[in-house]
């Protein structure tokens, strides 16, 4: 029997330790031949004063223990974080006896912000890791040690795992019951719980499409917009530096220091991000998508998104149409 802590910081969604807990529980059900023991035992502890789990739907868990009562040289299988909680003293609570229990621990696991407690801890040095979308930039900033990776759902570095926002931590979980006891009960879990066990089109986060304005109003703002409007024009970095009056040597080092993006890469992001958008939103062809979005043809768009998202178009509009366009 693997024991199976699950620390949940308070104001999160509750959901996530709620299913990762039903996912366990139902690989319970599917009884070992021979075995009287359940696979799992499953416990979850609040870093609260009380055993009260608020969630940030206004619902509550009752949690099995507070986590300052729990001995962290206790030997657990499995000790997972769901979040990073709402303030500072919350999460450097959890910081301290993560940092103390993880020796001890076969894996250590979390969902969402709490990758940003295992770096806090020491845990992700050296490691790859990922996180939720929008922490992604704040896990590398804060610790750059860490080899923070946007793209997976979750991701397995030696006894440390990390999962992205929210309901990856389900796939996460379900990837921990198949290393566990094996890929037909992770199969029979999945089936009855009418999951996947692994997500079609690749186990990616589909992060919204937010490019960066730069820091201040002027030439570069100006040309932003001006990008925005002219994807199918040409815009290359020579190009681009001649609009504002500029080398380009100069130009691609002050676009890059405003707005965190090299010209090339910027200039991508907003060609992927129209086409994401006209998929999303249009009936067109994916032949007029690609010109008016600047790939001159449904190849070199094919291409990208297969590269980016490991998807393809027609499949990216199927899982993304908006149902007022069907």
């Amino acid at each position: 029997m693997k024991t199976f802590l699950i620390i949940v910081p308070d104001g999160g969604m509750l959901f996530e330790a709620a299913g990762i807990a039903d996912i366990l529980m139902q690989a319970n059900r599917h009884h070992a031949e021979n075995s009287p023991q359940p696979r799992y035992r499953i416990s979850m502890a609040t870093t609260q004063p009380h055993q009260v789990i608020h969630g940030q739907s206004g619902l509550n868990l009752l949690a099995d223990h507070r986590l300052a009562e729990l001995d962290p040289r206790v030997a657990y299988d499995t000790i997972m974080i769901t979040g990073r909680g709402l303030s500072e003293e919350e999460g450097a609570a959890v910081v301290d006896w993560v940092r103390l229990a993880a020796p001890h621990a076969r894996r250590v696991v979390s969902v969402c912000g709490g990758a940003l407690l295992l770096a806090q801890a020491g845990l992700l040095d050296g490691r790859r890791a990922t996180t939720h979308w929008r922490l992604l930039e704040t896990l590398q900033k804060q610790f750059p040690q860490v080899k923070v990776e946007g793209g997976p759902l979750y991701i397995q570095d030696g006894p440390v795992w990390t999962s992205g926002g929210v309901t990856s931590g389900f796939d996460l979980t379900l990837a921990l019951v198949e290393e566990d006891y094996g890929f037909t009960l992770a199969r029979d879990v999945a089936q009855d719980l009418v999951m996947y066990l692994r997500r079609p089109g690749g186990q990616l986060q589909f992060s919204r499409y937010q490019l960066k304005p730069a820091n201040s109003n002027g030439p570069l703002s100006e040309l932003q917009n001006w990008i925005l409007d002219n994807l199918a024009e040409d815009l290359s970095v020579e190009r681009l530096a001649e609009r504002v009056a500029m080398s380009p040597r100069n130009f691609t080092r002050v676009f890059t220091r405003e707005t965190g993006a090299p010209p090339a890469r910027y200039v991508a992001e907003a060609r992927l991000a129209a086409a994401r958008h006209r998929l999303e939103q249009t009936h067109e062809t994916l032949e007029r998508i690609a010109a008016v979005t600047g790939f001159g043809n449904s190849i070199n768009l094919r291409r990208l998104f297969e590269r980016q998202l490991h998807l393809t178009p027609g499949e990216y509009r199927q899982r993304f149409h908006s149902s007022k366009m069907a």
